[in-house]
């Protein structure tokens, strides 16, 4: 049950009953939501505001009369215009039990929408180039995308999770060529290694692939020939060893895309190339020397161009590179498409920070391959600043001078890295402390929220020693008179409850996972809040041994606040512990 939406429907179908003429796209932007000061009311609506000028009437005017219509409604018990034309509703506590009801009744389905209609989308997340572990740069795209991907699908979407392997580069060559080295030396040739070369560390399990698989048989091979196949060795141990780090963080991929299946003669970029000229998107022209800083892609001849200032970029792009090879936009092009042309009409690409110039010709690519059938957002993830106590930390790391993922899995466990790098919105830089995220206050988010849900089932354990008489069934707790929490703070945390649904929309909507974790903190606080109450004032406290009804009705009210506790740490892929040590 998503009371916004009721009354959003509500205030639609009202405002619509007063004005007929009313368009669907001002109805479209209508709001309800709590107002910024609780003191306001429960609800507030912009209604009047947005039908102002489309239907040329003063806003406190169309207020003043849709609080009037709403005077009748059962479930409000006053209506106020606010300001130039807010309306601010109070409502009657049958609809704040009903949310209640509705929780025991859905139970993990509570605030889970329809709103994708199960519509396909694409979520391709970290994307590393597969040349050794994970880092922690890459730890927080790996959260950020796969807490989305398991948002969107608690939203009714038919999410496919996809890493993109960039092995076509220059940085795939250099390691095949490093492994082939340390295959050599590990077989007791002597080498010299050139500065370029990809450190033993990273190159050895590719080099152990292929002493395992052809012995000393390629000593006596040609590098042309030879160095194919340590590619494929040394590419394949690399990303099962990128597998591994992410199974460190439950984060498994439904597709993994290989860079390299798009080159060659016949192969994805020559189609999609030729599909652009086709449809007129390409052109031999040159571009004007840029302003400022000269990007790696500029040449100044005439070239083969991509128009994509026809789809929103800021310049049109080149294709191919002056030795004949083509450009990572004309591979970029030729994924995107082979994503649309797998049947995906929405896409959603998370990036790292350095990535924030590739976004306006993602865009234009996707917009250009689909016709504008299909739409793209991406999500850029600023960096992390490893942190200790408020200072910049140096790991002792295992992996040398590399933090990986591994390293911060093992150093705060899976909860705390998965969490605490979802409590900060994906554009803005954080830090990450590693102190802080092992303290047991309110100041360490993932403790707060998780202590929360151990308080509650300490809650339970205690009302069964107490009351052992005590029905706590899940029906009888379906069953108890909800009528009887009459409280302040047992309002405003049934309150805060009923925004479960609506939080899941519009986090859903906006791409923004981390409204779920806030939206988790903003719970646990209002829960502790009422217990911190309990131990002022006895009338307040969950178990009441001479109040047998009322106790049933506040551990199935603690019962509600666990479930929706559960079903958001759900979808950040963070555990529910029923104690914590």
């Amino acid at each position: 049950m998503d009371v916004f939406a009721i009354f959003v429907e509500r205030v639609s179908n009202t405002l619509k009953s007063l004005y007929p003429e009313v368009s669907d796209d001002v109805l479209a932007r209508l709001v309800v939501e709590p107002p910024r000061d609780p003191a306001h009311g429960d609800l507030s609506s912009n209604a009047a505001m947005v039908a102002a000028k489309p239907l040329g009437k003063n806003p406190r005017e169309i207020a003043t009369a849709l609080a009037e219509a709403f005077k009748n409604d059962p479930d409000v018990t006053s209506v106020e215009v606010a300001g130039p034309g807010f309306i601010n509703f109070r409502l009657a506590g049958p609809i704040w039990f009903a949310v209640l009801r509705s929780i025991w009744a859905q139970g993990a389905d509570f605030g889970r929408t329809d709103i994708g209609k199960g519509e396909r989308v694409n979520v391709e997340y970290v994307s590393a180039n597969p040349t050794g572990p994970m880092h922690v740069g890459h730890t927080r795209g790996a959260v950020f995308g796969d807490t989305l991907a398991a948002l969107m699908a608690y939203s009714g979407y038919d999410v496919t999770r996809e890493y993109y392997i960039n092995d076509a580069g220059s940085q795939i060559e250099t390691l095949a060529r490093s492994t082939l080295l340390r295959y050599r030396e590990a077989l007791g040739e002597t080498i010299e290694i050139p500065p370029r070369a990809i450190s033993g560390r990273l190159s050895g399990a590719g080099r152990r692939g292929a002493e395992s698989e052809f012995g000393d048989s390629l000593l006596s091979r040609p590098d042309a020939e030879v160095i194919p196949l340590v590619k494929d060795r040394v590419l394949a141990a690399m990303l099962e060893l990128i597998k591994a780090d992410l199974a460190k963080l439950n984060i498994h991929h439904d597709v993994f895309f290989s860079e390299r299946t798009l080159h060659g003669q016949g192969k994805e970029i020559d189609s999609t190339l030729d599909w652009l000229r086709s449809e007129g998107m390409v052109y031999q022209g040159r571009l004007e020397p840029p302003k400022g800083k000269t990007p790696e892609d500029w040449e100044d001849r005439e070239q083969t161009l991509f128009r994509a200032t026809d789809y929103g970029d800021d310049v049109d792009r080149p294709l191919v590179k002056s030795d004949g090879s083509y450009t990572y936009f004309a591979a970029d092009i030729a994924y995107h498409r082979d994503k649309y042309l797998r049947g995906f009409k929405h896409m959603i690409n998370v990036l790292g920070a350095d990535h924030s110039g590739y976004v306006s010709r993602l865009k234009a690519a996707v917009k250009a391959v689909s016709h504008g059938q299909a739409d793209m957002d991406v999500k850029i993830c600023q960096l992390v600043r490893l942190m200790k106590n408020g200072e910049p930390f140096k790991m002792s790391k295992r992996s040398g001078d590399l933090v990986t993922l591994a390293d911060v899995v093992e150093e705060v466990g899976v909860d705390a890295t998965r969490f605490m790098l979802t409590y900060r919105r994906n554009d803005a830089a954080m830090d990450f402390d590693f102190a802080l995220v092992k303290e047991q206050t309110r100041d360490n988010p993932v403790f707060y929220v998780q202590y929360a849900h151990a308080r509650v089932c300490s809650i339970f354990r205690n009302a069964e020693k107490e009351m052992p008489g005590l029905d706590t069934s899940d029906a009888a707790l379906r069953g108890a008179e909800f009528e009887l929490l009459s409280s302040p703070a047992e309002a405003e945390l049934i309150r805060a409850l009923a925004q479960w649904p609506r939080t899941v929309t519009q986090a859903s909507l906006a791409h923004e996972p981390h409204r779920v974790a806030f939206y988790l903190y903003e719970v646990a606080a209002a829960f502790h809040g009422f217990w911190a109450k309990g131990k002022e004032d006895i009338g307040l406290r969950f178990i009441n041994t001479d109040h047998p009804k009322l106790t049933l009705a506040r551990l199935a009210l603690v019962g509600a606040v666990r479930q929706v506790l559960v079903n958001g740490l759900g979808i950040l892929g963070v555990s529910a512990p029923s104690e914590l040590s």
